[in-house]
Parts: C-alpha cells; sequence; structure tokens
C-alpha cells in the first residue's frame, strides 16, 4: 500500500526546538511563577551574547569598509526573525539619517507578512531570488541572514542565490542553534539562548538576543561611519516634536547655548545638527560649514579639527 503522506524534515536536533527542562510545569505555575521562571530564563541572552562578542566583532570589522564605501546592508528573515531585520533597517533613516535605502530588510512574504503571519513562504527555497534579483546587488553589498533555527530554506538559499547574483557579495547568518557553516555563508553568527521556556517560541529568548545583535551591527557601524559624535545621534533627522526636542538638546550640548539659543542657531542651519555645531564652533557661515563637513566626509570631529 502506498503511502503519500508529506512529512516534513525532523527538526528535533534543533537547540531551539527543544524542552526546557525547567518549564515542564510552565500549564501549573501562577502569574508571579511565570513572570519569575521567563526573566531567569532570560538572563542567558546576555551569555549568549557574550561568547558571539569575538565573532560579532569579527562580522562588522567585515563589514565596515564596505558599509563606509558606500555598500548597503540586506536583512532576510521570515517571521519573526525578518520582522526584526525589517525593524532594524526601518529605524536607520530617522536615527542616522541615512538613505533609506542604505538598509534593507526584506522579509518572507512581504511587507503584509510584517502584521499577517505568513509561515508558508518560509519554506519556499526560491522566495527570496526575485526580491534580490530586483536588488541589483553590488560587491561592497552586505547580505544578512537571520533564522533562529537555522534551517529556514528561504534564508538559506537566499544568501546561495545572493552569492550566485554576486559572488563578491559579502553574507552572514544569525542563528540561535548551533550548527555548521552554510557553503554560501562568509560569517556565521551563534546566539546560544538554549531552549525556550515555551518550547519553540524563538519570539522569546532567541528573538531577543537577535535584537541585540542587529542593534549592535547597525549601531556600531554608524559610530564607524562618523554618525554619531561622542554619544550623541548628531546626524539624527528632526522630523518629529521628540526628534526637533532632541536636535536642540545636542547642539545645546555641544555649544554651550541655552534652548533658545539652539533652536534658533538650528533653524539658520536648515535643521542640521552637525552644520549648526561647526557654524557655532567655528564662527563659520551656512554654506561654509557645509562645505567644511562635505571636505571631512561629514564627521564632524575632524570637522572640528580633533584627533581620531
Amino acid at each position: 500500500m502506498s503511502n503519500n503522506h508529506y512529512y516534513p524534515p525532523d527538526r528535533s536536533f534543533v537547540l531551539t526546538e527543544k524542552r526546557h527542562l525547567c518549564t515542564m510545569d510552565l500549564h501549573k505555575l501562577s502569574v508571579e511563577e511565570c513572570v519569575m521562571r521567563i526573566q531567569r530564563e532570560d538572563r542567558a541572552v546576555l551569555a549568549a551574547m557574550d561568547g558571539a562578542r569575538q565573532n560579532l566583532t569579527r562580522f562588522i570589522e567585515a563589514i565596515e569598509p564596505r558599509f563606509i564605501n558606500g555598500g548597503r546592508i540586506i536583512y532576510i528573515g521570515a517571521g519573526t526573525s525578518g520582522r526584526l531585520g525589517v525593524l532594524d533597517a526601518s529605524e536607520a533613516p530617522p536615527t542616522f539619517q541615512v538613505e533609506p535605502g542604505c538598509i534593507i530588510g526584506i522579509i518572507a512574504g512581504g511587507d503584509s507578512a510584517l502584521r499577517k503571519s505568513s509561515e508558508e513562504a518560509e519554506d519556499n527555497p526560491d522566495g527570496a531570488r526575485e526580491e534580490l534579483e530586483r536588488l541589483n546587488l553590488q560587491p561592497e553589498d552586505t547580505l544578512i541572514g537571520i533564522a533562529a533555527g537555522g534551517t529556514t530554506p528561504y534564508v538559506l538559499d537566499a544568501l546561495k542565490w545572493g552569492k550566485r547574483l554576486q559572488p563578491r557579495l559579502l553574507t552572514g547568518l544569525i542563528v540561535c542553534s548551533p550548527l555548521e557553516c552554510p557553503p554560501d555563508c562568509d560569517h556565521l553568527l551563534l546566539l546560544e539562548t538554549g531552549p525556550e521556556v515555551l518550547t519553540g517560541s524563538t519570539r522569546m529568548k532567541a528573538g531577543t538576543a537577535t535584537k541585540l545583535a542587529l542593534n549592535t551591527i547597525s549601531t556600531t557601524l554608524m559610530v564607524r561611519s562618523g554618525r554619531v559624535y561622542q554619544n550623541l545621534m548628531v546626524d539624527l533627522r528632526a522630523t518629529n516634536a521628540k526628534l526637533c526636542d532632541r536636535a536642540a538638546r545636542i547642539v545645546a550640548e555641544l555649544t554651550g547655548f541655552n534652548r533658545e539659543a539652539a533652536f534658533d542657531l538650528l533653524d539658520r542651519a536648515a535643521g542640521r545638527v552637525k552644520t549648526a555645531v561647526v557654524m557655532q564652533k567655528l564662527g563659520l557661515s551656512l554654506e561654509e560649514a557645509e562645505d567644511r563637513l562635505k571636505k571631512c566626509k561629514d564627521r564632524l570631529d575632524a570637522a572640528l579639527g580633533e584627533q581620531s
């Protein structure tokens, strides 16, 4: 008798799919006990980040010259992983005033999957091909796959398609379960968070660790590319009341001006924090300040004559 049933691959070996021995009684816990158990397990996230520090550093060091030379960062993932990549990409323009296409987030199932789950899309190994072809990948670009369990066909084959379309592309893969480095992956970044409190729910510890890794990658690159001065986001785009207030406070902090004077200086600097600071510190006009920043590759420290 023939058996026509389809059986998906057995993923019981994946660390994030294993049962946590300390939460086998989850359904019996009180609210306080649930909170305590989840918080206790969340400590594993920081240990995972500590363990990944060297590989994370090497990965960012490999991306840095590419990014500074105009290369793009492209995150690709499915489900929670995809949403985290899109989130990081979408926050870069207002925070650091990078062009919208500088950091790109791609999620299996398209933008509709950000709100409505599209689990079946992650099983399509060719799902990312068309999206990657549209991007016209360049040698300086970096493609970062995100897959907590490390088995998502959509993500793994995206790395393969990326390399086929652009052999000099830099590729990385962020996972939370140990695995051998795939052939099309240049940098494997393991965030070993262990089994989840709720078995297989990688939106929990794995998702938190992934968010921290993405924060670290993008923020470090922004610092290294001159979009941060001291610990201030001097390249922010003041598009709402909160950001306008922050821009004025940054200008006041760096110039010694009071709040009213800082707003006035920002107005004269066309709303650009770096320009405002250079105008005040060096006694330059708007055009002179912008020209000096341009000559200094838009680095505020260099424009002010500081040694890096």
